[in-house]
């Protein structure tokens, strides 16, 4: 047993308690904030080093073996997640120093974010399908607090069908998790694998089996993603780069662990529906990105179009494309955070979220236009930025599964980021400089350059897994044999 497993729920929900009780001391809170942030990601990092040392690690809570009680497991898959949560909640947490305004930072806001971030990490680490419930609503009630954290008319308007929506897929979580312990009597994940195996995935395992499809692809943004675009338009960028790189991947990991570890057996009755959910998720995705002409709206139908992407690996479910999905997955959680808080900033410096009321910031914000270019092409996946690698992988994963239809529209998908984004590119830095865009003000220019530097440190991430692609792949190929082999997960959980 590993002890160190839970100090990524840990540290950040004792940072919360702390900083509940120091609401008016802002410049203590933001020291607290940063400093639980770099302790989280060495927590992350030395559960990273653990399991590429010594195998899966696993913590019987209580000292109770599975399937009697609670039980955190990190495998591969797992501890990448972890660690590339902290990074980026660590960034999001630095980047809200200067960027979030010191009357939400007076509210609760960092105990939030933090609490947030426990929900998260529990969803990644837990190896219990109820506690996944409850890591589920953590995250999830602190994103509420979140999307409405300012009170502006936006806000409350667009939070409403996030709200709802999630509701909903709580309910039918809860309702799933119960007839699936009604069926088989477990909720331990590695024991619910080894009895539906044994009962014959079928009849009602079946419809429970889909139950949780349509929970995690509502959760995911999946098909049914018509609450997310306004959603994630609402809350200032801090908030809204947090909710794109982590939420929806919440979802996704859900996702590829249940229905590669549990209902894994009867690919005709999940699968094929999860293929078509993926497919119309990327035309979906697609034609939305293509149809706007304001920041936030193209930015959030890119975060739809890579759901259906990543999806689309494990519908193709063997070798490549599993660890084309979790190569994609890291790349697109890092990717998605560096996208929305450059994005952010162009909507800060050119004064409008419109691109024909934008133009010539090249002149005033050359490094801001080239991180965004460079940005732009390592989410298309152009090589050598690190979406080339993942989405390379699906790819031929899907020709190897004879998924000729969703490969096509893959790369098409592929081809609509690059347009959408070099749009807002092109509509942002060339041409004349907009009446609108008056440049920072000079009072708020060292303000400037630290959110500067905050990107810079995610495009380093971005542009060091594309050029050490093989030397990731080390490790993202170990994850992907884990669900592609789920008896390694289950001889690791059930060992004692």
């Amino acid at each position: 047993m590993n002890n160190t497993l839970v100090l990524p729920l840990i540290i950040p929900l004792l940072t919360a308690v702390i900083l509940v009780f120091l609401q008016g001391r802002i410049h203590l809170q933001r020291w607290i904030s940063g400093a639980s942030g770099l302790a989280n990601i060495a927590a992350a990092a030395y559960i990273l080093y653990q399991v590429k040392t010594d195998g899966i690690q696993t913590l019987y809570m209580s000292g109770w073996a599975p399937p009697y009680g609670i039980v955190f497991v990190a495998d591969m898959l797992a501890a990448l997640l972890v660690l590339t949560t902290a990074l980026i909640g660590t960034c999001c947490i630095v980047y809200s120093f200067r960027s979030i305004g010191e009357e939400r930072e007076k509210h609760y806001y960092y105990p939030l974010l933090q609490f947030l971030l426990v929900g998260v990490m529990g969803s990644f680490l837990t190896g219990d399908i109820f506690n996944l419930f409850v890591c589920f609503e953590v995250m999830l009630i602190s994103s509420y607090a979140l999307i409405v954290h300012g009170g502006t008319k936006l806000q409350l308007r667009e939070s409403l069908k996030y709200i709802l929506i999630n509701i909903l897929s709580s309910a039918l979580f809860v309702a799933a998790v119960a007839y699936l312990y009604g069926v088989t009597g477990a909720l331990n994940m590695a024991d619910l694998s080894v009895r539906v195996a044994e009962a014959g995935q079928g009849g009602i395992l079946n419809v429970i089996a889909m139950l949780f499809m349509i929970v995690f692809a509502l959760k995911a943004g999946l098909f049914l993603f018509f609450w997310l675009p306004g959603a994630y338009s609402a809350p200032p960028t801090a908030i809204r780069t947090i909710f794109a790189a982590l939420l929806t991947k919440v979802g996704l990991y859900a996702l590829l662990r249940t229905f590669t570890l549990i209902f894994y057996h009867d690919h005709s009755a999940t699968h094929s529906w999860l293929g078509w959910m993926a497919g119309a998720t990327m035309v979906l995705g697609a034609i939305g990105a293509l149809a706007y002409k304001d920041v936030p709206r193209i930015l959030n139908y890119n975060v739809v179009i890579s759901v259906g992407f990543i999806v689309f690996g494990l519908v193709s479910a063997n070798k490549d494309a599993l660890d084309g999905a979790v190569f994609y997955l890291l790349h697109d959680m890092i990717g998605k955070a560096l996208l929305f808080l450059l994005g952010g900033m162009i909507i800060a410096v050119a004064g409008t979220k419109k691109l024909s009321q934008m133009g010539g910031l090249i002149r005033s914000h050359p490094y801001l236009g080239w991180m965004f270019f460079v940005t732009v092409l390592a989410i298309a996946g152009i090589p050598p930025f690190s979406g080339f690698a993942g989405k390379l992988m699906i790819i031929r994963g899907g020709f190897a599964a004879e998924n000729y239809l969703l490969a096509t529209l893959s790369v098409a998908s592929s081809l609509v980021v690059l347009y959408s984004l070099i749009r807002i590119f092109m509509a942002a830095f060339w041409g004349e400089e907009s009446e609108r865009a008056g440049g920072v003000m000079e009072e708020r220019k060292s303000d400037y350059r630290f959110k500067l530097l905050c990107g810079a440190g995610l495009l380093v991430l971005v542009i060091a897994m594309g050029i050490g692609a093989e030397w990731v792949y080390g490790f993202v190929s170990e994850a992907g044999q884990t669900l592609i082999q789920p008896a390694i997960y289950i001889d690791a959980v059930l060992k004692e």
